[in-house]
This record gives structure tokens, sequence and C-alpha cells, in this order.
């Protein structure tokens, strides 16, 4: 498993219900539609700032949601709304945990130390 997390600073209060409203029906589905898709979650982190979190089984899939979510956000003329270019952080997944499900890919989970030989994803910038 696979997630990107796009986190957008400055959102316009004003608009904000717009993009939220957009997101679930415009976003979301063609979201759904790209292989690979295991979820997608929208958080309002508050103080004008959204955060959003996206599954895929691969790596590439995942970087293909990120293109797509540029795209979007042209197409709906979200960008006075969207000012500034989301941060992205993205990674294999290594230790999940939910109500339903334990995913491990082979890692004992919250098995991660500073100790360990594998270095966290980097935050990068990625213009929209």
């Amino acid at each position: 498993m696979y997630a990107t997390v796009r986190r957008y600073e400055g959102i316009d209060k004003v608009r904000s219900e717009e993009v939220t409203r957009k997101v679930g029906d415009s976003l979301l589905p063609r979201l759904r539609e790209l292989p690979g898709f295991g979820g997608h979650y929208l958080i309002d982190a508050g103080g004008g700032v959204l955060t959003s979190v996206g599954l895929f089984e691969r790596s590439a899939q995942a970087h293909e949601s990120t293109r797509l979510a540029a795209q979007w956000v042209r197409e709906q003329k979200l960008e006075d709304a969207l000012p500034n270019t989301p941060k992205i952080t993205a990674g294999p997944v290594i230790a999940c945990e939910s109500s339903s499900a334990t995913v491990t890919n082979g890692v004992a989970p919250f098995a991660y130390s500073s100790g360990d030989v594998r270095r966290p994803p980097l935050e990068r910038p990625i213009e929209v």
C-alpha cells in the first residue's frame, strides 16, 4: 500500500465549503476510477488548512492521483481558493491498523524507530 498526503494551506475560508463540495461531487468519483484506488480522506485541519490522504496499491498509481488532483484544481478554477502549492508527502505504508484488519507489509505494527535503516518518506512540494 502506498499513501499520498497533500496539505493545502491558506485556504480561502469563504470558498472552503465550495472546495469541499466539489471534492465530493467531482474529484472523488475520478479518483475512485484510478487503478489501485484504496481510499481518500479529506481533513479540515482548521486555520485555513485542508489535508487529503490517498491510498493506492502502488506508487505510480498514487503519483497519478497527485497529477489528477492538480489538473482538477485547474479545471474547477480553484487556484484562488487554494492559493498555495500543496505540500506533498508520499511513501509506502509500513504499518496500518483499522478496526477491520491489520496491514503491515511484513513489518510489525508501529515497529519503525529512529535507528531503522529505512528512511521515512520526504516531504516535497509539487507544483499545481
